[in-house]
């Protein structure tokens, strides 16, 4: 099941709005718990105990690891946490990808397992690490009830598609949690709008992309209008599902963690890592490179750290050598950057745009392809190497039939509709008619989502990859 769909939308979220808000406090996180596991098993059942065994290792461990504290043992039991979490992803996300690899290494033929991947273990896997971890550094305590446990990194709202949620971020409101008609409020607005983003935006440029990658009628132009029809759908679907996580989060209480700050307005690579699946990036940076000794080392040392960063993270994306390239490319841009010119970067903004800009298309080049192969292609075909013509027929088409959600989207993600909202909050706050016209463009959004949902048959879940 997913966000975007009319049994979620229609059918699961208002039978499990009413049922947990009816419910008393103590019953709220078994309410909770059993309707994220529904809302997991809709599609795959069968991964739903593979979930729950490894929330089950992970309370044992975090058990364990509190109990013989200050004791060499915790460290074990911390080891074997990392590694019982990590075999699970390894194991269905990768295993393939070894053995492609091994057999083109050593000339074998062992066969492929054909895993189904399950849906959120990247994500999941990532949220019961960062709970073990932090309990032996007793930055938390442990989890004494597996419910409690398990309602936290099940909780459908973040469970497929992020953000990425600490447990030291919700220990507290696993407890104690505010259910206030303001702060459903504004999980409301905040769902619609990403749900909008979602499927009005999102996935209308999807269609375009799906276009160029079914023609033959190529052109030097139309990599560019694909590679960025591709930038904008990612942003619009990725922030879009945070968006509709942090609103259903606030429906139940929780509050989660912002995971897109406009990253196209960014003035260079480090500043878009800033404001780019913001839950990731300073997962890695506490969980992984400082551990490694981050700066506070030698920079040969800060080099190793920077690239074991960036080839974890480009991994953690995808079983294909593209993402690797992906990650280690910004590890090498970020790299730069930090040594040689971002102090030059900071003196001219409009260049320093440009430059970035640049170089994020190139890199979701990389991410938008299949594997290496498709790298070489892409690129060779995006700078005019490939022997293709500069401007095709159906590029001219396309660009005129997107172009007004093309436009939309670009504006929208350099924040001209925050500024706006802004604007208006600060000439007519508390104004009556303003809410009323909101109430009216919500309702709007939520008509022509539906209207979509119900007539349209494009409606792709990116994270199936991830």
């Amino acid at each position: 099941m997913i966000f975007s769909s009319i049994p979620f939308l229609y059918y699961f979220l208002p039978v499990v709005l009413l049922v947990y808000y009816l419910s008393p406090k103590v019953l709220k996180n078994p309410v909770l718990l059993i309707s994220s596991l529904i809302f997991y098993g809709w599609g795959e059942p069968r991964y739903v105990f593979l979930m729950l065994f490894t929330v089950m290792l992970g309370y044992i461990f975090g058990i364990l690891i509190e109990k013989f504290r200050d004791k060499k043992i915790s460290k074990l039991f911390l080891i074997l946490s990392v590694l019982s979490s990590l075999f699970g992803l390894v194991y269905f996300k990768y295993a393939d990808f070894f053995i492609a690899n091994f057999n083109k290494l050593k000339g074998f033929s062992i066969p492929f397992l054909r895993l189904a991947l399950p849906i959120g273990i990247s994500f999941y896997t990532f949220q019961i690490l960062s709970y073990t971890i932090d309990v032996y550094r007793n930055n938390v305590k442990a989890q004494k009830n597996p419910l409690t446990l398990a309602t936290y990194v099940a909780l459908f709202p973040q469970l497929i598609a992020g953000p990425i949620v600490r447990y030291s971020d919700v220990e507290n409101q696993l407890k104690n949690r505010e259910h206030t008609f303001e702060k459903c409020a504004d999980g409301i607005k905040r769902f619609i709008i990403g749900l909008s983003k979602k499927v009005l935006i999102a996935n209308a440029i999807g269609e375009l992309g799906e276009a160029f990658l079914s023609t033959q009628n190529l052109s030097v132009m139309y990599y560019w209008l694909y590679v960025i029809s591709f930038m904008l759908q990612i942003y619009y679907d990725f922030s879009g599902y945070s968006d509709m996580a942090i609103g259903l989060g606030k429906f139940f209480g929780f509050d989660f963690m912002e995971n897109f700050n406009y990253p196209f307005v960014s003035k260079s690579i480090t500043e878009f890592w800033r404001r780019w699946h913001i839950s990731l990036g300073t997962w890695f940076r506490d969980y992984v490179y400082i551990p490694l000794g981050g700066n506070r080392v030698k920079k040969t040392r800060m080099l190793f750290n920077i690239f074991v960063v960036w080839f974890l993270t480009g991994f953690w994306h995808g079983a294909e050598w593209n993402f690797i390239v992906w990650g280690l490319y910004f590890g090498v841009l970020l790299t730069l950057e930090k040594f040689y010119f971002l102090k030059h970067l900071e003196k001219h903004k409009i260049l320093s745009h440009i430059y970035t800009m640049f170089f994020i298309t190139v890199s979701f080049m990389i991410f938008a392809a299949p594997n290496m192969e498709g790298v070489v292609k892409y690129l060779t075909s995006m700078f005019g190497f490939s022997g293709i013509p500069f401007i095709s027929d159906e590029f001219i088409y396309n660009l005129k039939n997107y172009a007004f959600i093309l436009i939309i989207a670009i504006v929208g993600s350099v924040g001209f509709s925050k500024y706006i909202k802004n604007l208006i909050d600060e000439k007519a706050k508390d104004s009556i008619v303003v809410y009323i016209l909101e109430l009216v463009f919500l309702m709007t959004l939520i008509f022509a989502v539906t209207g979509y949902l119900v007539d349209g048959s494009f409606n792709p879940f990116l994270y199936f990859r991830f």
